[in-house]
């Protein structure tokens, strides 16, 4: 579970709950009507723009977002080593049995492609095309995040244009208080929206695309590195490399 995106919710929440409650009644930020303006016309345009395939993907983007698979780039590089040393010790053709043992589909794809005996630049070539296929993928969804971020002010700010007009309209007597609810509690609702919402879905999409994209830029290094026969104690540095420092052995960081 994405902890961190859990607690920024319930700090969040709590101090916008604390300062409704300190000088007034939750009730008094409840309308429908504002409600339906600002997430109804976000929703119904992040519709209107995005196509069916990304839709139904909506639920599942959700899903990784709030519990978002976990990749340790330091165990990736620990697995390449052990693959090194087999490669170097019993040859290429021995990494099969491992390869077929490995859990990263990806990993799994990427020595099989060098136990068969591939050129080396077209399988570098082939594996960087599925990183990049992948990272379009990814980049997808977070847009899917990102544009309700941008879309949600717009309709807050649409609503209190009609709770305006609405309110002008009844100024000869009328009450003028459901009026001004949505005029200003549909520009509370965007902001509210775009900032607790979308933004943190999205920014949560995009740490778990960084990390998945560290690991599998790891994987293909070290892969290719296998194939040109290096030394597994340069693979292992090699890899290091690449690693932020909050990542490295703590011998490392000294």
């Amino acid at each position: 579970m994405n902890i961190t995106m859990i607690i920024g919710w319930v700090v969040s929440i709590g101090l916008i709950l604390y300062g409704i409650l300190s000088g007034g009644q939750i009730a008094w930020f409840i309308d429908i009507p504002s409600l339906m303006i600002t997430v109804g016309g976000t929703f119904g345009v992040l519709i209107a723009i995005s196509p069916m395939s990304l839709l139904k993907s909506v639920p599942a983007l959700f899903k990784y977002a709030l519990f978002p698979p976990k990749y340790n780039a330091q165990s990736y590089i620990e697995q390449i080593v052990e693959f090194a040393n087999t490669a170097r010790s019993k040859g290429l053709l021995a990494l099969e049995d491992s390869a077929n043992k490995c859990e990263d589909p990806f990993m799994k794809q990427s020595l099989m492609l060098i136990v068969d005996a591939n050129d080396s630049a077209k399988v570098r070539e082939m594996l960087e095309g599925s990183l990049s296929f992948m990272e379009e993928r990814h980049e997808a969804g977070q847009n899917f995040f990102g544009k309700g971020a941008s879309l949600a002010p717009a309709f807050g700010m649409l609503g209190t244009l009609v709770g305006l007009v609405i309110m002008l309209q009844n100024l000869d007597g009328g009450d003028l208080g459901p009026a001004m609810a949505v005029a200003l509690i549909t520009t509370f609702y965007g902001s509210f929206f775009a900032n607790v919402v979308f933004t943190p879905l999205e920014t949560a999409l995009k740490n778990a695309h960084a990390s998945e994209m560290l690991c599998k830029q790891i994987v293909i290094e070290g892969v290719m590195a296998i194939a040109e026969g290096s030394n597994p104690r340069m693979i292992k540095e090699k890899l290091e490399f690449m690693l932020p420092k909050s990542a490295k052995p703590a011998e490392e960081k000294k």
